[in-house]
């Protein structure tokens, strides 16, 4: 399958390394703030991009204190630095086309450190316009199906709205939506009774860069795995397509 989101799926079941999640937390508080001021205030119940960061920090255990600080800070109601949200473009070794999403409230910092982790890793960092190109924006709502025939699934959510069904493994699939479509995919699939496992909005490679070598595979993760760990990542997407039977030995 197109990008890492297995891989992602693997790190998230086996659960995030306590010595991470301060880390964890301060990009989730980040995101909050982010989702309040470009998505139209602190309400979720009007804020759909509020709504979805809410339901990522719930399912990281983001105290409700934290949650609350981060929403009053955005409104106005504390001080601090402004933050903005800037993706950085580039490749990973192996020719792997990658996103990085940062929150930072220092470009400069944030700037450094990313060209860093991908020229030390054998990767480059490119200029506005290197990458992106290469992925559309769509949303993706991960479900879990206990083993349900993905083309009977599929034929349902195509109803619904959806464009693709990606599967994850025996019991989850992920539905890939339009932008526009993934409140009205994503609110069909719990009426059905569907257990929705998240819901957000992602970049999905319009073409892959197929690789079968495990080494080669394991430097492109292990390099998108060190963008993940710095403070002012959020996101990082790439166009690797690796054998399941990779995934499978993990």
């Amino acid at each position: 399958m197109s990008g890492h989101s297995k891989w992602s799926t693997i790190k998230r079941q086996k659960g995030a390394n306590d010595a991470k999640r301060g880390a964890v937390f301060t990009r989730l508080a980040n995101a909050i703030m982010i989702a309040v001021k470009e998505g139209g205030g602190g309400d979720p119940e009007s804020n759909f991009r509020l709504r979805l960061v809410l339901d990522q920090a719930r399912a990281a255990n983001l105290p409700k204190d934290n949650i609350s600080r981060a929403i009053d800070k955005a409104l106005g109601k504390g001080g601090g630095p402004a933050l903005e949200s800037i993706t950085y473009e580039g490749y990973a070794p192996n020719a792997v086309a990658i996103l990085v999403e940062t929150i930072t409230d220092n470009r400069n910092r944030t700037a450094g450190e990313v060209k860093s982790t991908i020229e030390k890793a054998g990767g480059s960092l490119g200029g506005p316009g290197t990458t992106q190109w290469m992925f559309e924006k769509k949303g993706v709502i991960e479900v879990q199906t206990d083993g349900e025939d993905v083309d009977e699934f599929f034929l349902k959510v195509a109803d619904f709205g959806a464009d693709d069904v990606i599967v994850m493994d025996k019991n989850s699939v992920q539905v890939i939506t339009k932008q526009t479509d993934l409140k009205k995919v994503e609110d069909q699939l719990r009426e059905d009774g569907y257990n929705v496992i998240s819901a957000d909005f992602d970049y999905i490679a319009k073409n892959s860069t197929h690789i079968e070598d495990a080494d080669k595979i394991k430097s492109v993760l292990g390099l998108i795995e060190k963008l993940e760990d710095l403070g002012d990542v959020v996101k990082v997407s790439s166009n690797l397509d690796a054998p399941d039977s990779f995934y499978e030995s993990l």
